[in-house]
Formats: structure tokens, sequence, C-alpha cells
């Protein structure tokens, strides 16, 4: 017997998890305004760790201001843990990143060329809690 919810349960179940302007960009891939977001302009220690579902997605040391209003960083903590996809909306052409294990909606890859990764990772904000280290480490 299959034990697996409907898409249409899982996505009850996030409604009632999320804010209406996380659902918005989690689940229906939009994005929040720029320069508004709580980790935009966030400066402090520690790992960014995915909104949905608790995993380690990046590290602030990766982190760095690309003057784009969001977010963004060199690379993630663990590639294996972002799943990119090309998108085409908005008639343009961009890689979408998310959330591999529980398959939120994180931001846009930008190649960019002022990083030693050659990327920018740029996420919103709301698709992340940010795990500040214990005082004294």
């Amino acid at each position: 017997m299959d034990t697996k919810k409907p898409e249409t349960d899982r996505q009850d179940e996030w409604r009632e998890k999320l804010t209406a302007e996380e659902y918005a960009v989690m689940r229906g891939q939009g994005t929040e305004t720029p320069f508004t977001g709580k980790y935009w302009n966030e400066h402090g220690r520690g790992v960014y760790t995915c909104r949905g579902c608790g995993t380690a997605l990046f590290s602030s040391e990766t982190k760095f201001d690309s003057g784009t209003g969001w977010p963004s960083f060199e690379e993630p903590t663990n590639a294996e843990r972002i799943e990119l996809r090309r998108d085409t909306s908005h008639d343009m052409i961009r890689t979408e990143a998310i959330c591999k294990k529980c398959g939120a909606h994180l931001g846009h890859v930008f190649d960019d060329w002022t990083t030693s990764s050659g990327k920018r990772y740029c996420i919103n904000s709301v698709c992340l809690d940010l795990e500040k280290p214990e005082k004294g480490l």
C-alpha cells in the first residue's frame, strides 16, 4: 500500500507551516522585494539553513554583498543539497536553486566573475534561517 500523501495534502501542510510570503516564495517560485529581507544585510557568523526543512545550505563565510538586495553566497556548504534547474519564467533564462530535501524554491544562481567560485547564489531571506554559533566559540 502506498503511504505517500497526495501532493495537495502536502501543500496544505506547507500552508500551515509557512507564512503567506514564505509560501509564495518557497512553494510558488516567487521572490521577495529586494533590500527588504532580514538577511540581505546580515553580517553575523553562522550557517544558513532551509526554512522548510532545516538542511544546512550556506555558510556566512561565503556570504557577500552583491549589491542586489538579496543574500548572496559564492557557494553552498554542500552542492549535493541544492538542485539546479533551468528557469525560463518572466522571459528570462536563469538557473533556479532548489532545496533537494524538501523541494523549496530558494532563489537563483548567476555567473559572477567577482567571486572565487565564479557563481552567485542569490537567495531569498524568507527561505533561510540563520543558526549562529554559541557564544564563546
